[in-house]
C-alpha cells in the first residue's frame, strides 16, 4: 500500500512538472535600449530621412513621422490567416523610431518592433496580444541599413 502512495506521488510530481512552464526571461530596460538605440555621427535630419526610408524598403506603411518630435510610427501590412477553434487571426508588425540630436555633428536613433496580432471569432469575442521583438540581429540589421543611408546621404552632392 505504501509503495503504491509513493509511486502515486512521484507520478502526480512528475505529471505536474511538466506542465509548469519558467516564467520568460525579460531585459530590463538598459538592456533593450542596449540593442535598440544606436549613435551615429550626422546630424537629425539625415538620420531621420534614413531611418525613413529604410522603414519603407522594409515594407513598412508610414503613418506618421515628425522631424521636430523625431518620432516615426510605422506599421507593416497585415497578414490574415484562419485557426480551427480560435477564427480569423491577423497580425501585423509595430515600428516606431525615435531620432534626437545629441550634439552638433551625434545623433541617437532608438528604434523599436512589436509584434501585433488579433483574433476574432464567430461568436463575437475578440483578443489582441502585443508581443515585442527583442531579437539583436533585427536591430543589428536595421541600424546597418540606417548607416548606409546615412553614408548616402552625406556623401551624395
Amino acid at each position: 500500500m505504501k509503495k503504491l502512495l509513493y509511486l502515486l506521488i512521484a507520478a502526480s510530481v512528475l505529471t505536474l512538472s511538466g506542465c509548469v512552464q519558467p516564467p520568460g526571461q525579460q531585459k530590463s530596460a538598459l538592456e533593450l535600449q542596449a540593442i535598440q538605440a544606436k549613435e551615429f555621427e550626422t546630424d537629425k535630419k539625415i538620420a531621420f530621412a534614413a531611418t525613413l526610408s529604410v522603414f519603407q524598403d522594409l515594407g513598412y506603411n508610414v503613418g506618421s513621422a515628425n522631424l521636430d518630435t523625431g518620432l516615426i510610427n510605422a506599421k507593416s501590412p497585415t497578414k490574415q490567416g484562419f485557426v480551427p477553434f480560435i477564427g480569423i487571426t491577423m497580425s501585423h508588425v509595430n515600428a516606431t523610431a525615435f531620432i534626437e540630436e545629441i550634439n552638433k555633428g551625434r545623433t541617437k536613433v532608438r528604434v523599436n518592433f512589436v509584434n501585433a496580432r488579433e483574433t476574432s471569432s464567430g461568436y463575437g469575442q475578440r483578443g489582441a496580444q502585443d508581443i515585442p521583438i527583442e531579437d539583436p540581429a533585427m536591430y543589428q540589421d536595421v541600424f546597418t541599413k540606417i548607416q548606409q543611408g546615412i553614408f548616402i546621404r552625406s556623401n551624395v552632392n
